[in-house]
């Protein structure tokens, strides 16, 4: 594509499936409308196209939605074809989430198996919330060059006393020795302001070089659609956004208006947008079919500000005080998540401290007693097992003392160590159930831990199918099989029509 204003084509990196989907729809999305809508995305013009591929998806998939993951990811692979397909981690992690860690054979076998299914071509890797450039990123990176992955470095952004400009210059300036495909400044909060963009992004574009930045924010402040303007400006050329309905709201912006700001701004976006249109108009008639929200623009929040809790977590928080009749307390936990994130040393609020601190905020709520109870991750925080990046150095001491007094410190310790000793993959199929089980099998036993959430997901059958939406006669079709009162309808157009017929109506249903 050419062009013709000078200024630059502007690229995007869809997020629908995977983080519009987990922002807005607690990861709702279903394996028939990725099937119905994923040819169509793959000819849109993305340059990357997210998936849900992660494994905290995969639980949800067999856990709520009933549906095979392994059966969605090859679908996936068979429906989008042409643009790369990507996911959060894809080289590292642990298969159980924020639990016990699982072997790292088990975890790398994961990684391989995605990419041998085609579904993982480009690794997105995280920098600094845990000690990855040190802990993780040596050997991370090397297995995803090594399963034939492009390399995508996330340094995630907060506000702290800690984390300053220089504070990301140099995450960046050290993500550059691995020689990324690209480096992104993952805004999970939607915290940026276009004034903190104007001094941030060039201190890491310095650093980047030669390393394209591409940027990754969220609606929930409204801000975004703006920070991504400005960042076309200071020289981003890919942004991330969604299709609507997975897009503003808690999720990304929307690629259709950003792709409408950025030609009105002289660029040249690389989408298609009428295609994108007919997906946003077809996935929307799926989510009104199954009651599922649409993303809107939100009103700013300053008090967002303060807590820093993700969108798609404060949605979950709303739930569970509502299961226990607390929902009327959700500012006072809100408020407390800000006490105990700068009790913590201020780790950032993103996957998994966010979930942590909120848990340990509705405890202490709950309780009336600030740390009367305290979650094992938070006393695995204390120990240092996230690493300096946790931000445990700047842990409050007596509360570091406190917490690693416990009798639990000593059990964690000992669990971890024993989670994370070297096993073989013969010595994991043992563990999880039968030497003789696929690797597909074995992974989900994992993940899953166990099989009797595996069980009840294979017995409920295929996936339900999404082809309707945006086909007016295909639903027509649909609609007469519930009805034996009407025996025909002809439908015409100009000169054309077709008769369609009811067979209930004729035969009386057989």
């Amino acid at each position: 594509m050419t062009d013709p204003t000078g200024r630059g084509e502007v690229r995007f990196l869809d997020t629908t499936f995977r983080d519009g989907s987990q922002s807005l729809w607690a990861m709702g999305i279903r394996h028939g409308m990725m099937e119905a809508l994923g040819g169509d995305l793959d000819r849109a013009g993305f340059d990357v196209i997210e998936v849900p591929a992660n494994p905290i998806f995969f639980k949800k998939m067999v856990r709520d939605l009933k549906e095979d993951p392994w059966e969605t990811m090859r679908m996936l692979a068979r429906t989008i074809t042409r643009t790369p397909k990507a996911c959060m981690g894809g080289a590292g992690g642990s298969l159980n989430g924020f639990g016990t860690p699982t072997p790292a054979v088990l975890n790398r076998l994961y990684s391989r198996c995605l990419a041998e299914i085609g579904v993982l071509n480009r690794a997105q890797l995280m920098a600094n919330t845990g000690d990855q450039i040190t802990r993780m990123l040596p050997t991370a990176v090397p297995f995803a060059r090594e399963l034939g992955l492009k390399v995508a470095i996330a340094v995630a952004y907060t506000i702290s006393p800690r984390h300053t400009d220089e504070h990301f210059a140099e995450t960046t300036r050290q993500c550059t020795a691995f020689r990324p495909d690209a480096i992104y400044l993952k805004d999970q909060g939607g915290l940026l302001t276009v004034d903190r963009l104007r001094t941030l992004l060039p201190a890491m574009l310095r650093e980047a070089g030669d390393i394209p930045v591409e940027l990754h924010s969220h609606c929930t402040t409204g801000l975004a659609p703006l920070v991504y303007l400005e960042a076309l400006e200071l020289g981003v050329r890919t942004v991330h956004c969604g299709v609507p309905p997975l897009a503003n709201g808690s999720a990304q912006p929307s690629v259709l208006e950003v792709a409408r700001n950025a030609r009105l701004m002289g660029f040249t976006p690389v989408v298609d947008e009428e295609l994108v249109a007919s997906v946003s108009q077809r996935l929307a008639g799926f989510a009104a079919a199954d009651g599922l929200p649409a993303g809107a623009p939100l009103h700013y929040d300053r008090g967002h500000y303060r807590h820093q809790i993700p969108g798609g977590v404060i949605s979950n928080l709303r739930f569970q005080l509502a299961e226990i009749r607390m929902e009327h307390r959700l500012d006072e936990v809100l408020e407390e998540c800000v006490q105990i994130r700068a009790d913590l040393g201020y780790p950032i609020m993103i996957t998994p401290y966010s979930q942590y601190v909120a848990t340990q905020a509705a405890i202490n709520v709950a309780s009336g007693e600030r740390y009367g109870v305290v979650i094992d991750e938070l006393v695995r925080l204390a120990r240092g097992a996230y690493g300096e990046d946790s931000g445990y150095t700047w842990m409050d001491e007596n509360l570091r003392d406190r917490f690693l007094s416990l009798p639990r410190a000593r059990e964690l310790e000992e669990l971890d160590r024993r989670a994370v000793d070297d096993m073989t993959l013969s010595e994991a199929r043992q563990a999880y159930g039968a030497p003789g089980i696929s690797d597909d099998e074995l992974l989900l036993r994992a993940i899953m831990q166990g099989t009797s959430e595996i069980d009840t997901m294979r017995a409920a059958g295929p996936p339900r199918r999404y082809d309707s939406a945006g086909l007016p006669l295909l639903t027509l079709v649909e609609r007469l099989r519930e009805t034996s009162a009407i025996r025909y309808v002809r439908v015409q157009r100009g000169n054309d029509s077709v008769l369609v017929g009811n067979r209930a109506a004729t035969t009386g249903g057989s």
